[in-house]
């Protein structure tokens, strides 16, 4: 029997990049945020032994250095099973887009897994395994608002907000995670500014804006009273007041001078009316966050009439998102 899972992308509310740590990772602050596009992931198990990767994409790796093929392999000798593994990824998102798709592969395939062995790991074995896979794994075990510390595999969830309108604009380039920290410690490097003491200062800075946010979001995920936290009057989309509090991405910094099209393309995003408007992670995918889908929509369309790909999607609830996965 073969399992079929959405693996659904996330986007990156702001990203704060610390120093480099011991074990060669970069110190993180980000929040992320799951949405609705999507990737399909096939899961079967077959008599014999070993894991299959089939996709049609050629950008995709189909040996033991995707994803995948990494976490099933961990998970079946977690779960003692025994089988062949083929799993099937049908791509929708871009690769090196910064929107997580990798990573959601990954979780999608062991859920599959789960679901066609009948058996299931303890959540902790499964932030484990996930963590020593990626970085981002862990976060899509979670889903919805998501605060993610250390180099961002420690994550907690946050309160689920309401969905909110997307456009994620993508853009015909692809950016290198490793190679964009690269030029960030170069930055650093040529920036007096940024002594260890003022990465310190600058993670400090983050976990206060999340802080104050979160100061008067209640855990049902409804303001206490009718007037904005950050200020404003009238109550609106939580997610829209975290992105008033300043939060930004420090990518930015390093992205837009090597690729000036992300930089246009989030200029086009703001002024379609986009309450925030960022790179997903090192890019180069960028998302624009709306308070109506018919402005969402009109953003696309400019986009699409400048040569950039661009689609209208939605913020997904921890509710929605885990509602997907069930048989």
């Amino acid at each position: 029997m073969s399992i079929s899972l959405p693996s659904f992308a996330k986007i990156n509310v702001g990203l704060r990049i610390g120093p480099l740590r011991e074990d060669g990772f970069h110190e993180l602050r980000t929040v992320y945020q799951t949405i609705a596009l999507h990737d399909i992931i096939s899961v079967s198990v077959e008599r014999g032994s070993g894991i299959e990767i089939r996709c049609d994409d050629p950008r995709v790796p189909l040996d033991s250095t995707n994803t995948c093929f990494r976490i099933v392999d961990r998970a079946m000798q977690a779960l003692t099973a025994r089988g062949r593994v083929v799993i099937e990824i049908e791509k929708r998102l871009p690769v090196q887009g910064g929107l997580g798709g990798a990573s959601g592969n990954a979780v999608a395939a062991l859920l599959g897994l789960e679901q066609a062995l009948r058996k299931k790991l303890p959540a902790p074995e499964r932030l484990r395994i996930a963590a020593e896979v990626g970085s981002d794994l862990p976060l899509f075990f979670i889903g919805g608002t998501v605060l993610g510390v250390s180099r961002g595999e420690e994550v907690y969830p946050l309160p689920d907000l309401p969905a909110i309108p997307c456009v994620v604009a993508l853009p015909e380039i692809a950016v290198s995670t490793p190679k964009a920290f690269a030029d960030w410690d170069s930055l650093c490097g040529d920036n007096a500014k940024l002594t260890p003491s003022t990465h310190s200062d600058r993670m400090l800075e983050f976990s206060r804006e999340i802080s104050a946010w979160l100061s008067a979001v209640p855990i049902t995920g409804r303001r206490r009273s009718g007037v904005s936290a950050i200020g404003g009057g009238r109550a609106e989309n939580l997610l829209l007041d975290l992105v008033r509090t300043g939060i930004e991405n420090d990518f930015e910094k390093v992205v837009f001078p090597k690729y000036p099209e992300m930089r246009k393309v989030k200029r086009v995003l703001e002024q379609s009316g986009a309450r925030h408007a960022s790179p997903s992670g090192s890019g180069s995918a960028i998302y624009g966050l709306f308070d109506s889908r018919e402005r969402a929509a009109a953003a696309a369309k400019k986009l699409t009439r400048h040569g950039t790909r661009a689609v209208v999607t939605s913020t997904l609830t921890r509710q929605q998102y885990w509602k997907a996965f069930s048989h």
